[in-house]
């Protein structure tokens, strides 16, 4: 546990708090207390300026009388302490503070599962119920009808549901990257023979939904094996709960899927992890936290409380030294109903592997919030690539039509969240599986695979 936080006590558990309760961390306690006095003190140095405006005059009033005196003075006429009070106020009043949000029960969920039982919503002054939903066709509806707020999003439906692939178009936006990493490749213990993915034609493949990075990944991998995922194996959507009770049954060979289930199959002796997808691209994003841009434009005050709770999570995932106990506090049937020492194996990057080894990678899975353009502009390159997306299509205009990167900057800076650089211009290069993808260059790279619906 880190030594950020102080324990204390909360529905029979070990948490951590601040001394008076209302904070994360002691740390946090008395940020925030600094940071209301440094507010205050400029409300009272800025009144005094104006009633001042010349600063010989001005000095001199406050060494004559005292700072106290003048402030006491000045506050007989002008409500001062009103004035202090709305500047804390960041948001300014929230036009809805009962909010719904939906989830899947999977750990790329914690940022946004977490703040709810660590009180990050209440902070912002939101009430918030989460939703465990079964599907993500189901996340996808509630959206739609408008039954849930905000969503845990599979990162690619917000820019699918945006363009109307799959249902009616409904402008989505990508406030924050809820995870990078955290999936992998696992196979049934039967097939741990089978290690060379040229072995697997005829195999049945699990993924949780078309427009998932899980079916971008896993057929970007068969591709580079010579495998066509759409004649030599059959890739089925699956929830991501029943992954597991599906491969134990034998109805499919395998799946790429969202932890913990990938460790769930290894603790059931069902299954072993083939590869993790840090493997196949290191930093890839899995899934995503969003709402719809009508919802950012009717609550814009709760818009930026929501997103200030979901970085302040975020934040607090990315430190390994933070994951046990994330860990236990997601664990609970109301939220993952998943068995902690699952989690932890998950989470610390400390696990069996299913075939005998106990590996140590500690980036298994992140917590990094920024949503580059360039995820999104390769997630467009693959729906193209296998046919999801007929004809021309301009790359970067969807990217930033739904990836709030600037909207996440500015809320990463109000809260010393550290951006890299380049997200300056939200366009960077990266490798998957040793190729390297130039985001100036999508079309070109959308047709350069040997295995494509576009050859």
């Amino acid at each position: 546990m880190s030594n950020r936080y102080k324990p204390f006590e909360l529905n029979g558990g070990l948490f951590t708090g601040c001394s008076c309760g209302a904070h994360v961390s002691e740390s946090e306690h008395q940020e925030s207390l600094t940071t209301e006095k440094l507010n205050n003190d400029f409300i009272e140095a800025t009144l005094v300026k104006a009633l001042f405006p010349n600063e010989n005059v001005r000095r001199s009033f406050i060494k004559a009388v005292g700072m106290g005196t003048a402030m006491s003075a000045i506050s007989s006429v002008l409500p001062i302490g009103a004035m202090q009070a709305m500047a804390q106020d960041k948001t300014g009043s929230l036009e809805k503070k009962d909010l719904k949000i939906g989830f899947i029960a999977i750990t790329c969920a914690a940022p946004l599962i977490m703040a709810d039982p660590l009180g990050f919503y209440k902070k912002q002054g939101l009430n918030v119920t989460l939703n465990k939903t079964a599907g993500w066709a189901l996340i996808r509806d509630k959206m739609v009808n408008k039954e849930h707020d905000a969503s845990h999003f599979l990162s690619p439906m917000p820019i699918a549901m945006s363009m109307g692939l799959g249902s009616q178009p409904n402008q989505m936006r990508v406030a924050s990257i809820q995870n990078t990493n955290g999936q992998a490749i696992t196979l049934h213990v039967n097939h741990k023979d089978k290690r060379d993915p040229k072995q697997w034609k005829g195999f049945k493949f699990a993924v949780p939904f078309e427009y998932s990075m899980h079916n971008f990944l896993l057929r970007y991998y068969l591709a580079e094996h010579g495998i066509d995922p759409d004649k030599d194996v059959q890739i089925r959507v699956t929830p991501p709960p029943e992954m597991v009770a599906n491969l134990r049954a034998g109805n499919i060979d395998g799946f790429l899927g969202p932890d913990p289930f990938n460790q769930r199959a290894v603790y059931d002796e069902v299954g072993f992890i083939h590869i993790l997808s840090k493997e196949i691209w290191d930093g890839h994003p899995c899934c995503a936290f969003g709402t719809s841009e009508e919802f950012i434009k009717q609550n814009p005050n709760t818009f930026a409380a929501l997103y200030r709770a979901v970085l302040q999570a975020s934040a607090m995932a990315s430190n390994s030294k933070d994951r046990a106990l994330i860990a236990k506090v997601i664990s609970p049937q109301n939220y993952l109903n998943q068995p902690e020492i699952v989690l932890n194996q998950v989470l610390t990057g400390k696990f069996a592997d299913g075939l005998g080894n106990i590996l140590n990678v500690p980036e298994r899975a992140n917590f990094d919030p920024v949503p580059w353009y360039s995820m999104a502009t390769w997630m467009l390159t693959q729906m193209k690539r296998w046919g999801y997306i007929k004809g021309d299509i301009n790359y970067n205009d969807i990217a930033e039509k739904v990836f709030l990167l600037t909207d996440a900057k500015k809320y990463m800076a109000e809260m010393d969240i550290s951006i890299p650089e380049a997200a300056k211009k939200g366009y960077k290069k990266f490798k998957v599986m040793g190729k390297e993808y130039d985001p100036a260059k999508s079309d070109t790279y959308s047709k350069s695979f040997a295995i494509s619906k576009l050859n």
